[in-house]
């Protein structure tokens, strides 16, 4: 793999459920929380599930712009933040990556604790739970972003 290549790691719907719910078991020590702000989109679907998994009822979003196309980053636009103070709240999104999101929600919500299902190394020291870490290189393949479809073997790619 050369400079700039990136790994890719397809997440199926049934593997996000699945580490969804571990995640919820690694937060049971840590609530109970009054609620749960999910970072739009990503984070929509593991807090619905940690949600159920944690009886928590009052959910709220974080919305926030950063990828305007397929894979580049730009500036961070938030839509919408919250209203309340953060103490006993859980925060949830699908990725912690480069740690510009995970940064800016921090400042929204100081007190929440911070829930990712994967992590990368650069934003790893930013979130209090998470359940895969993955290298820095890796571009996880989310279930809502693929379709099936044939792919040519390994040893075919493009190296």
């Amino acid at each position: 793999m050369t400079a700039g290549e990136q790994k890719t790691f397809p997440v199926s719907w049934d593997q996000l459920h699945r580490d969804s719910r571990a995640l919820a078991w690694r937060l049971v020590a840590q609530g109970p929380f009054k609620g749960i702000a999910a970072i739009t989109r990503g984070g929509l679907v593991p807090a619905a599930v940690i949600a159920r998994e944690l009886d928590v009822r009052l959910i709220d979003t974080i919305c926030i712009v950063s990828y305007r196309d397929d894979r580049s980053q730009g500036d961070l636009d938030v839509l919408k933040g919250v209203e309340h103070d953060s103490e006993g709240w859980l925060l949830i999104d699908d990725l912690v990556d480069t740690g510009k999101t995970a940064r800016k929600v921090r400042e929204l919500m100081p007190k929440a604790h911070f829930a990712t299902v994967y992590a990368k190394p650069a934003g790893r020291p930013l979130v209090d739970s998470f359940v895969t870490e993955v290298s820095q290189d890796t571009w996880i393949l989310f279930p809502w972003d693929t379709a099936l479809m044939s792919v040519p073997p390994i040893i075919q790619t493009p190296r």
